[in-house]
Parts: C-alpha cells; structure tokens; sequence
C-alpha cells in the first residue's frame, strides 16, 4: 500500500472503500471483504446511516484496529450536540477514529468544527477534516480555525481538478480526498480515448488509470461498491505509473466542472435533517 503523510505527521493510505450509499448489510460485507484484501482505509459517515455496520465488518475482517484507518463524519444536525462524537465512537464500536470530518459547511458548522478540534486534543480523532467545504467556507474557516485541518473531502476527478481550492491546501499542506472519482459514473469521461489507449498499455481498465491518476496528483481515493470484483480491482491499481507526459496529456482533459451543484436551499435542509442511525 502507498501512503500520504499529514501536515500532522500521521499517514494514510491513498485508496481506501468508500460507503456512500450502501445498506448496513452490505456496507458490512464490502468492509469485511476489502479489509481482507489489504485495505486499510474505511470511509463513512453520520449521514450513511451504516457506521454500525462497518464497525461490525471491521471486527469480522480480523484485521487490527491499530492497522485500519478509520475515517466518519459529523452531519450538520450533530453539529450542537455535545455527545455527537462519543454516540459517533459508540456506533462504530471504537475508541477513537483516524479522521473526524464535518460533513457540511450547514447549521452552526464552527461549533463542528471546534468539536473536531476538541476531539483531537482528547485524542478521539487522530485528525480532522472539512467536506465540501469550498470557496468561502473554507475562506471563512481558515480565519477561526485553531487546529488546521489534515484532510478535505470534495468532487475531484479529471474534468474538476480543484485547481483553485488546491492553492489553499498546499499553503496549510491539507490533503484532498476525492469523490465522485470516476466522474459519478458519467460515461463520457471513462470513455475518453486516453484512459482506453493507457489501459492497453498497463493491462488496466480506463476506472483503474483514472484511480492512478488520483494518486499521482496526491489525492486520496474512496471508490465505493457492494460488488467484491469491482473493490478488488479498484485496489489493484499501485503496480503501474502514469509518467510525467501521461499525466500532462489527462490535465488536458479538466474542463474545471462540477458533476454536482450544491444550493444554499439544500444547505438549509441539511441543516434541518437529522439522520435515522441505526438501533443496533
């Protein structure tokens, strides 16, 4: 596995399983199974409604918890409750988690993030993170912030490079991991000629090389699926390089566009939604 350091010293592995849209059941089996096939990077969330489930399949992987980085997030109906972190810990059945992001810059998002940072200095989050936290979020952010962030979450994948937010980044050393890395399953940009004619040379298929891609430009990547195939082939994607003028032939392709548009309405209903967690 290939790893990224932190501004705070830690590592983390560049890919890792995403959980996004899957059901306990079968967040339960993609974690069990990809931790088994040598992942070490889990991804989910308040809002996933599965952090039980993935609990319970990271105790039936046999794998460590020392050796698994753990990665939820607060949703915005959390942001005020005092016990949102130690009910986040219970549901995942650990003690701490390798990073805590907020998930939306909705609600009272400060008194999140000084959650965050609260955590961290209590050592229930090994580090802290903001998603979708672009533009003036994370320009409002960096002026109250007292611990700076290790990671961000937002859109990134050949077409959107997050050319502009990446200067923020790189002045604070705060890693980017993407999401909708496949382009949210638009066909247009997995059947770009590059990616087919740069898979005949490695022996990957186009999803393999943009995966690549990600992690030659230092993201970090958490494709989600239910399907074990598909989770071990989006692994397998460390035994090839990109060289420096494929690289520069697949920049040619951002067009610096968003699959997905967030409104300030949508902020407002994320701010009022609170999700169903899960019983048991």
């Amino acid at each position: 596995m290939e790893n990224v350091k932190l501004n705070n010293g830690l590592t983390c592995p560049v890919v890792g399983i995403g959980t996004f849209m899957l059901s306990p059941a079968d967040a339960e089996n993609s974690v069990r199974e990809a931790l088994k096939m040598g992942y070490r990077l889990i991804d989910t969330a308040n809002a996933y409604v599965n952090e039980r489930a993935v609990g319970r399949g990271m105790k039936e992987s046999g794998v460590a918890r020392g050796e698994i980085f753990l990665s939820t997030k607060l949703w915005p109906s959390e942001y005020e409750n005092e016990n949102a972190v130690d009910e986040t810990l219970e549901r995942l059945g650990v003690d701490y988690v390798d990073l805590l992001y907020i998930h939306q810059p909705a609600g009272n998002w400060l008194a999140g993030y000084r959650q965050l940072e609260k955590a961290y200095k209590e050592g229930k989050a090994k580090s802290i993170g903001i998603s979708n936290f672009e533009g003036k979020y994370i320009a409002s952010l960096e002026t109250k912030w007292e611990i700076a962030p290790q990671f961000i979450q937002v859109e990134a994948h050949p077409y959107f490079t997050q050319k502009e937010l990446r200067r923020t980044l790189d002045k604070y050393g705060i890693r980017l991991m993407s999401w909708y890395p496949l382009g949210h399953g638009d066909k247009s940009l997995i059947n770009e000629p590059i990616f087919a004619e740069l898979g005949k040379k490695y022996g990957k298929t186009p999803a393999q090389v943009i995966l690549r891609w990600h992690t030659q430009m230092g993201f970090v990547v958490i494709p989600g699926s239910k399907n074990v195939d598909h989770i071990r082939d989006n692994l397998n994607i460390l035994d090839f390089t990109l060289t420096d003028e494929e690289m520069a032939k697949i920049a040619g392709l951002d067009k610096n566009e968003r699959y997905y548009h967030r409104t300030d309405a949508q902020l407002v209903q994320f701010a009022a939604w609170k999700p169903s967690f899960e019983k048991e």
